[in-house]
């Protein structure tokens, strides 16, 4: 069941488009990164599948996104515009995973303990900027203070799974995947069925690895 709602915060209007569950014992609130919105393949797979497994998807569009602007403001004002959000997407009385993509990811993990998020899904966590390991923004994975997963692309610019430092979070790796989790086509079938058995590496698996993997985790919390 769909439903739009808009939200005023200091930040500017925000939006949540609801993909909500029969019998809803969670919910997912998960935002958009820098560069796009939440018609990202990642973002809609989830809202498509969760929902299924007693868990609602609030997809939120931060107020510079609908604003219709093209670059994002500073982390500092999207953490403004989620704070303003959230009594909507917690309004439900159930607990709320905080989630996000790249930038949307930061500030889940930024603000999940003021608060109060249950757990946190950080999608494509931006570790670095490309090509600038020294400049890691490990800090804010490392102090979300709850459960955390973390879902990376095996080529992802940003910061490969293996560049990760060690933590308390849980780490899926999308083979293949860029920082969009787009996978590359003519894979080699040598590695092709090094990396995924008899599954063809195709767009549909690597939403396949992020789904199940969620799906697990999500029912791990308890």
């Amino acid at each position: 069941m769909d439903a739009i709602e808009t939200i005023e915060t200091d930040a500017g209007t925000a939006r949540v488009t609801w993909r909500r569950a029969r019998k809803p014992r969670l919910v997912l609130a998960v935002s958009h990164g820098a560069g796009g919105g939440v018609e990202a393949r990642d973002l809609q797979a989830l809202a498509a599948v969760l929902p299924g497994h007693g868990v609602s998807v609030a997809l939120v569009e931060q107020p510079w996104r609908v604003a219709g602007k093209k670059v994002a403001p500073a982390p500092k004002t999207l953490d403004v515009g989620w704070r303003g959000l959230w009594p909507t997407v917690a309004k439900p009385g159930l607990p709320v995973i905080a989630g996000g993509r790249s930038a949307g990811a930061r500030v889940a993990c930024r603000t999940a303990t003021e608060l109060g998020a249950s757990a946190v899904l950080a999608l494509s966590f931006p570790l670095h900027p490309p090509g600038k390991p020294e400049k890691s923004r490990a800090d804010e994975l490392l102090g979300t203070g709850v459960p955390t997963l973390v879902v990376q692309g095996g080529n992802d610019p940003f910061g490969k799974p293996a560049e990760f430092p060690k933590g308390s979070y849980e780490l899926i790796e999308v083979p293949y995947g860029d920082h969009g989790f787009a996978v590359p086509v003519g894979v080699p079938p040598r590695e092709r069925s090094r990396a995924w058995g008899r599954a063809p590496i195709d767009q549909d698996a690597a939403l396949k690895t992020i789904t199940d993997g969620v799906v697990r985790w999500i029912a791990s919390l308890g």
